[in-house]
């Protein structure tokens, strides 16, 4: 085992050589989590009566080339790390807890130790000695210093976000200068990993952070208590506001993290703050050299870096919020979605289906992410943007609708608002069973999401438009629960529509519905769902070009009918206070820029498996059913007349008699 224990003694005049070449005689106890700022490791409680050492050094030194070599070594420390304190061993009094490195680290030793040098600032204060044996450790420990140089003039905000580096020992009062040892801060507590690894870490953390109503008023949420949801949202928008503004003060102090991750964060029970770990690995923004150094190529990596340590806080965050990540397996899936290159807009379809698709009533990650009008997968998919320059940086991450509550005025931004439309329509599609007051809301949220398009002009749709899209709405048809008593019971599937290019040009596009469905068969059909499954596809090839759709105005309306205008609904629900804001146009357009839909024949096949696969009066009754279902336009493309939405998940195509397909795009059944 490489772990070594040391006894309580006031210094290490006997350890004189590396700590992996002790022979140790200790009797240590079960392997443990220690308390030491949450590092992974053994933890030894080791009674002096108990344990001798048996130092042993096979390649002795002549005395005169130590001491030598002690006086170079100390003399380049000096010049090297002379703005902060150097500590003798003396200075502390050791106690019984060692553990290993960060992670496992084997080249990383770490002792609790309490300051008994009356003189210093810190007496009898508790810190962490931090012994670096090997070379690329040493440099880390180093760095660390180096930093603390660069961060010195806002000591203040160092303190409170990062985790304090008090400087390091004089090797010369351990006779070891094959090690470097870090005196750094100790905060008594576990590193935010340990903490949701706890079952019980939602009371426990409400605890160590003493929440209190001027906490709550700071993070924008009037809810206290309640609700296991309500808590987890409080508690998650606290963490990541203290986690944002301490990587925020690195990135503009022209410095990145680059090690961001679970466990090297701390929270601090003292002044309730999130301790960002050792900065040993930080990054400066700007290149030296001269030779390689240019302000665009400056430019390029710090935005680079920042990128990376912004996707490492959406890891961090997706952590927080869904606790089922925390599993090695569904983290590695989480984490396959992105090396595939699908767009994070997209994740919640994907979560949906990796985690199970009952799941999003009882899974209090999904609730948090799905309220505000999914404000939090917003932010999450802006952290984790597939190409560095979308992501969001740390100042409008604290200005998002999901970090700053319902009690702190945010003015949205026109992508929130759509973003908030699309998401409030799609978590209205999951309810499935629409009453009249739903289909309204539904179809007068399809409307705005038509007038806030982004991208009416057909060039912008033939990069959105090509993938794999689920249908999830039809304003023009809904079949749920029924009194019909049907020739064939036939319980429909996903209905998806594939769209992919076919010209260089990338004006011609080929589109293929797939409708999957079983038939149940038998009178248990109510409670037995199982059938024969069967698979219907249509395909046909469409022309994209520029079209309108036009809004047209009745002059005279007759006493018997009543007006069927669709634009004068929506302007008297515009003209409220609501929408106001959010509509860029003052009056309500006479038209509308849509991307037109021409198509070519289509051509139509069905599979139906047996024993139905050969009775043809059977086939015939199931696409009866399936037709009378699903809307016209899947099982017939060519009444798809134009497309009136689209963005990287949601789309919006209009069929000939006026009705509107809501789409969502999936990508759950190709990884």
């Amino acid at each position: 085992m490489a772990l070594c224990g040391i006894a309580r003694c006031p210094n290490w005049e006997r350890a004189e050589i590396p700590i992996r070449s002790f022979n140790l005689s200790a009797r240590l106890v079960r392997p443990t989590f220690g308390p030491l700022m949450g590092e992974i490791g053994y933890s030894s409680r080791i009674l002096r009566s108990r344990i001798r050492f048996s130092i042993s050094s096979k390649n002795a030194t002549p005395l005169e080339s130590e001491e030598s070599a002690s006086d170079t070594f100390s003399d380049s420390l000096e010049e090297e790390l002379g703005h902060v304190v150097k500590f003798k061993m003396s200075d502390f009094e050791i106690c019984d807890r060692v553990s290993i490195g960060l992670s496992g680290r084997a080249d990383e030793v770490v002792f609790e130790a309490v300051v008994k040098d009356v003189d210093s600032p810190l007496h009898n204060s508790r810190v962490l000695l931090r012994r670096l044996t090997s070379a690329q450790a040493q440099r880390r420990g180093k760095r660390a210093i180096e930093v603390l140089k660069k961060l010195a003039r806002r000591r203040l905000m160092y303190h409170s976000y990062s985790m304090q580096v008090h400087g390091y020992v004089d090797p010369s009062t351990t006779g070891d200068f094959g090690s470097f040892t870090l005196v750094h801060g100790y905060h008594g507590s576990f590193s935010l990993r340990h903490w949701l690894q706890q079952s019980d870490w939602l009371p426990t953390l409400e605890a160590t952070l003493a929440l209190d109503e001027d906490s709550v008023r700071r993070v924008g949420d009037d809810t206290v208590g309640g609700p296991a949801v309500s808590r987890q949202l409080r508690l998650t928008r606290i963490l990541m506001r203290d986690l944002l503004i301490g990587v925020n003060y690195l990135h503009s102090h022209g410095l990145a993290h680059t090690e961001l991750r679970l466990e090297n964060v701390h929270v601090s029970p003292v002044d309730r703050h999130i301790k960002v770990g050792i900065l040993g690995n930080a990054a400066d923004f700007y290149d030296d050299n001269p030779s390689t150094s240019s302000m665009d190529a400056n430019m390029d990596r710090r935005q680079m870096m920042i990128a990376f340590d912004m996707r490492c806080v959406g890891f961090m965050m997706a952590k927080m919020v869904l606790q089922e990540l925390m599993e090695p397996f569904i983290f590695a899936k989480f984490k396959s979605f992105f090396t595939k290159g699908y767009d994070p807009s997209c994740l919640r379809e994907y979560l949906l289906q990796t985690l199970g698709r009952n799941s999003s009533s009882g899974n209090a990650g999904l609730q948090i992410l799905d309220r505000n009008w999914g404000a939090g997968w917003n932010l999450l998919s802006l952290l984790l943007a597939t190409k560095p320059s979308e992501r969001i940086s740390c100042l409008d991450a604290l200005r998002h609708p999901f970090l700053c509550g319902p009690r702190w005025r945010v003015e949205p931004s026109m992508d929130i608002i759509r973003w908030g439309l699309g998401s409030t329509a799609v978590r209205i599609t999951e309810e499935y069973i629409y009453g009249p007051q739903q289909r309204s809301r539904l179809a007068h949220f399809i409307e705005l999401m038509e007038m806030l398009n982004p991208h009416s002009k057909p060039k912008n749709w033939r990069g959105l438009l090509p993938g794999k899209w689920r249908l999830l709405y039809s304003t023009g048809r809904h079949i749920g629960l029924t009194l019909r008593q049907p020739p064939a019971r036939v319980l429909i599937g996903d209905v998806h529509l594939t769209v992919k290019t076919t010209s260089k040009s990338y004006t011609t596009f080929s589109f293929t519905s797939e409708i999957s469905f079983t038939v149940l068969i038998g009178h248990n059909w109510p409670h037995n769902k199982a059938g024969v499954a069967g698979k219907l596809g249509v395909d046909s090839c469409f022309r994209l070009t520029a079209g309108k759709r036009l809004y047209l105005k009745e002059e005279k309306e007759t006493n018997f009918l009543p007006s069927s205008n669709t634009a004068d609904s929506i302007v008297k629900k515009l003209s409220g206070r609501r929408w106001r804001k959010a509509i860029p146009f003052k009056e309500f357009p006479s038209s509308l820029p849509v991307a037109k839909l021409v198509s070519n024949e289509i051509e139509v096949a069905m599979s139906l498996n047996d024993p139905l696969a050969k009775n043809v009066n059977a086939a015939k009754n199931a696409v009866h059913e399936v037709r009378t279902q699903v809307p016209p336009e899947m099982f017939d493309l060519s009444k798809l007349v134009c497309g009136t939405y689209v963005d990287s998940r949601l789309l919006v195509l209009r069929g000939v008699s006026g009705s509107a397909l809501f789409f969502t795009r999936t990508c759950a059944n190709e990884l």
